[in-house]
């Protein structure tokens, strides 16, 4: 069956699904309604407001008595405070830097009923709340422990080397389950130690990518299992399952998924996409435009009540960016050596943690995978190939950064015509997807808020930015990966799948290092292309020379022609 066809079906099974709750959201609406927690200044200083027992000077005085804050105004004596109510029965009391432009430099939470301060922070954990470490904020029941470990230990139990050496494989997989001691950290709220945590971890994966790329690094001995494919086959069932059990009863939507939604409504109702959002989701018009033509159909289907409620429409687009995805990199190893690598894909793709964790917090990530392992499905075809390159670089940019390696495709170096027909498509896909944009004439706002505000803003979720002082070795960071993205266009000479996969990965990764927010939301970018990489790099059996694929792949061509 094909890709568009499955899909097509299970959207409907989806709207099925999730119908029962958008019809309990209500109507749709095209704006935002006020958030019951949004702080509210209170005007009076010595009147307790309707419904709270303190003042707003007795909340200040609570606030100003917890230890990190003590040593805050020491710092900046002259902040001024500000409080507010937030909610029910909670007050935030917050100090601002003095100046043209203040800068909320401390904010505490106060239990009115209790007197007792709930939370205090200062530094980035003021305006960046998900650097908290407040529990489930991404993905909810995901991150537990007993369902994290297990999804590690199944994710690498296959591999084991039992009763055998271990190989550069199995160091491989444990780096790609690595990245969970950084996301111990960060559900702690210790970014300082959560962030460089990610760093060896991307800089190993971009090494060794670069290595499988340019035909290093190869095993000798074929891919081996402790579990027949069968087995893992029927794994994937049961992990499919449990994955769509867990998005439709314990998962949360953040703000990514949000904007889809928002963005979809946008469409419908011939607004203008870029520009004007709702307060809750201001800056959720960061995205290209394919990310919110993504979520169209599920806005229709499932309609939005208007608010950041549960969103049954970013619920169903979550899943089914998923589904696809798992089907796309089954059909991807099918591809390159037949159904049992196209069973190893898809499981590894439904048992990784970081995959769920994406399912799991409703984003829009998985579209971007999707959109990837379209782009190397299509490899040989040079028109698909400039399709899928433009969609997945108008979802969220990164992958524009493989358009030269797309533009190349497989093998040796192609035609004058082949060239032209991705080039041609590329910009015909591009085109058709910024419709929306271009029909509004709103391309000033396009630029300001995608690509003007993510090279501009702070954030710190990246060395560059919790650091502080790097610039200059951030540009080159980002300056470098600007020229593999451009190299692999041209190095090495030949590539097959495999390659092509390892190069991809590369690069991204190389982009991940250099830009100033990184988040774990990013790993299933590249993990496709990471695990194809790894898979195919065994010989096909043993005794057999393992040699790149293109080299594998060769007489095969030229046989068929």
């Amino acid at each position: 069956m094909e890709l568009p066809r499955v899909g097509a079906l299970l959207a409907l099974l989806l709207a099925i699904v999730w119908a029962p709750a958008a019809n309990a959201a209500g109507p749709s609406a095209s704006s935002a309604a006020t958030d019951s927690n949004t702080p509210s200044l209170v005007a009076s200083q010595h009147t307790p407001p309707a419904g709270y027992r303190l003042t707003a000077v007795r909340a200040e005085r609570i606030a100003a008595l917890a230890p990190n804050i003590v040593d805050e105004l020491r710092r900046h004596p002259r902040a001024m405070p500000y409080e507010y109510t937030k909610g029910s029965g909670r007050w935030q009391v917050s100090w601002f830097s003095v100046g043209a432009s203040p800068k909320e430099l401390a904010q505490v939470y106060v239990d009115d009923a209790t007197g007792k301060v709930t939370e205090a922070w200062t530094g980035f954990q003021v305006a960046w709340t998900m650097a908290r470490g407040y529990s489930g904020a991404f993905g909810r029941r995901v991150n537990a422990w007993y369902v994290w470990i297990p999804m590690c230990l199944l994710f690498a139990a296959p591999f084991l080397p039992w009763r055998r050496r271990p190989t550069l494989l199995h160091l491989d997989l444990a780096v790609l389950l690595a990245f969970s001691i950084s996301l111990v950290f960060f559900n702690r709220g210790q970014i300082g130690i959560s962030v460089p945590l990610a760093y060896p971890f991307l800089l190993y994966l971009l090494i060794r990518m670069l290595a499988l790329g340019f035909g290093r690094g190869r095993p000798r001995e074929p891919l081996r299992m402790i579990v027949p494919v069968t087995w893992l086959a029927v794994a994937v069932v049961f992990l499919v399952g449990f994955r769509i059990g867990l998005n439709v009863t314990d998962s949360n939507v953040i703000d990514v998924g949000y904007a889809g939604v928002i963005g979809a409504d946008k469409i419908v109702h011939d607004k203008p996409l870029y520009g004007g959002w709702p307060h809750d989701n201001a800056n959720g018009d960061t995205y290209g435009p394919v990310n919110y033509l993504a979520y169209v159909p599920f806005r229709q289907l499932l309609g939005w009540s208007g608010r950041w409620d549960d969103l049954p429409a970013a619920h169903a687009a979550a899943v089914l960016f998923d589904l696809l995805t798992l089907l796309g990199v089954f059909l991807l190893g099918r591809r390159a050596r037949g159904p049992t690598t196209g069973v190893v894909m898809a499981y590894a793709w439904a048992a990784y943690p970081f995959t769920l964790y994406a399912l799991a917090s409703d984003s829009n990530d998985t579209l971007v995978a999707l959109l990837i392992v379209v782009a190397l499905l299509v490899a040989g075809s040079a028109p698909g190939r400039g399709v899928a390159a433009a969609w997945a670089g108008l979802t969220k940019f990164a992958p524009l950064a493989m358009a030269p390696l797309l533009l190349r495709g497989t093998g040796s170096w192609p035609r004058k015509r082949s060239i032209a027909a991705c080039a041609v498509a590329y910009a015909f896909a591009a085109g058709l997807v910024m419709l929306p944009v271009l029909g509004h004439h709103d391309l000033g706002s396009f630029w300001r808020d995608t690509i003007a505000y993510q090279s501009g803003r702070g954030s710190p979720f990246s060395v560059w930015g919790l650091w502080g002082g790097l610039g200059l070795a951030q540009h080159l960071v980002q300056g470098a990966a600007a020229a593999l993205a451009l190299a692999v266009a041209f190095v090495p000479r030949r590539r097959g799948l495999g390659e092509v996969a390892a190069l991809g990965a590369a690069v991204l990764i190389a982009l991940q290092l250099g830009i100033s927010h990184w988040f774990y939301l990013y790993i299933p970018w590249f993990f496709p292309l990471v695990m194809l990489a790894l898979v195919l790099s065994h010989p096909r059996s043993p005794g057999v020379a393992n040699l790149p694929e293109w080299i594998v792949e060769r007489p095969q061509v030229e046989a068929a022609s």
